[in-house]
């Protein structure tokens, strides 16, 4: 079959319907009290998620259509599926959880609204494409929820209190319509050395998925938590070294090492295998000029046999020098 035909156009645009029709089911998993299929069924619609894009550009299939679609979706999936969920979940929301819903799912469709145009923008520098312009939609959703999860899995506590739940909400949808850089996973490359080791990662955390599915997915959302002042500080070293935008990740590694080192002070040592006595023997500098051996007149006549000077006659003494003492007789 090729791949213009209109089979294979439509399958990404299937993906991205499933992850719709799972972001809707997880509200109606969160009425029946059922909170645990409803994370589940947000997650599911994140990993449709990342497939859609990627299977469309594998099979020659990207439209505007699809694109729209994508966004679409994002919007109920990861922005009112999660505020419903929260809102149905706590016992007595209240008037302000009511208005936290509303600002959780305003700036989600805010942030994908921006995605959306910042796609033609044509005058971004070469390494944007490494980033995301604020924690996108999937992510986003899925952090909405951790009180949820928490509860779940530890039971009620503090995290689980209205007043933390709405303030966490508000702060997640800051940091979807922010400016902060966030790592794009979609230029990530393995080495092909990695590739054995990365694969008993996926098989553990495979299995420790299956027997701690929540306390798994808070791991990893915290950890993305974390990774957040280090993309950061690597979108603000980009942008200050032009040299480094067009090649691998090795050859950056390099140039920032070499830029350290110079701003340090530092350079690479020369002698690998020598001692540090020696080390500094041989890189001592030596004196300008010769030593001059000191030159004495000849020895007068009549003037008993040795070198003389100032001082009176010096006798050569081959023991005293030595150190031998000359026995007595």
């Amino acid at each position: 079959m090729s791949r213009t035909t209109p089979g294979v156009r439509l399958l990404p645009n299937a993906i991205t319907v499933l992850a719709l029709c799972a972001g809707l089911s997880a509200v109606q998993f969160a009425l029946g009290g059922r909170y645990g299929l409803a994370i589940g069924a947000i997650g599911i619609a994140a990993i449709l998620d990342s497939l859609d894009g990627r299977i469309a550009r594998l099979l020659d299939a990207t439209s505007k259509m699809g694109a729209e679609l994508d966004s679409l979706s994002d919007a109920i999936s990861f922005g009112v599926a999660p505020a419903l969920v929260l809102y149905v979940w706590l016992p007595d929301p209240g008037k302000f959880g009511w208005v936290a819903a509303l600002i959780f799912a305003v700036c989600m469709v805010l942030r994908l609204a921006r995605f959306n145009t910042l796609l033609d923008d044509t005058e971004q520098p070469p390494y944007a494409s490494e980033f995301f312009v604020g924690v996108p939609a999937p992510a986003g959703g899925l952090l909405a929820l951790m009180p949820v999860m928490a509860t779940l899995e530890f039971g009620t506590g503090w995290w689980s209190s209205a007043p933390v739940v709405w303030v966490w909400t508000v702060a997640i949808s800051a940091l979807c319509i922010s400016r902060i850089p966030t790592l794009s996973l979609k230029r990530l490359r393995v080495p092909a050395r990695a590739v054995a080791p990365l694969l008993v990662v996926v098989g553990l955390a495979a299995a420790a998925t299956i027997q701690y599915p929540l306390l798994v997915l808070m791991s990893v959302l915290l950890l993305y938590l974390v990774h957040l002042p280090y993309a950061v500080r690597r979108y603000q070293w980009l942008a200050k070294h032009p040299e480094a935008w067009d090649v691998p990740p090795k050859e950056r590694r390099a140039i920032r090492r070499n830029r350290t080192q110079r701003r340090l002070g530092l350079r690479k040592p020369q002698f690998r295998k020598v001692a540090g006595a020696a080390r500094r023997a041989v890189k001592r500098p030596r004196a300008t000029t010769a030593h001059v051996p000191r030159v004495y007149p000849p020895d007068p006549i009549g003037a008993p046999r040795g070198r003389t000077d100032d001082r009176g006659p010096r006798k050569r003494n081959w023991r005293r020098r030595l150190g031998l003492r000359q026995g007595k007789e």
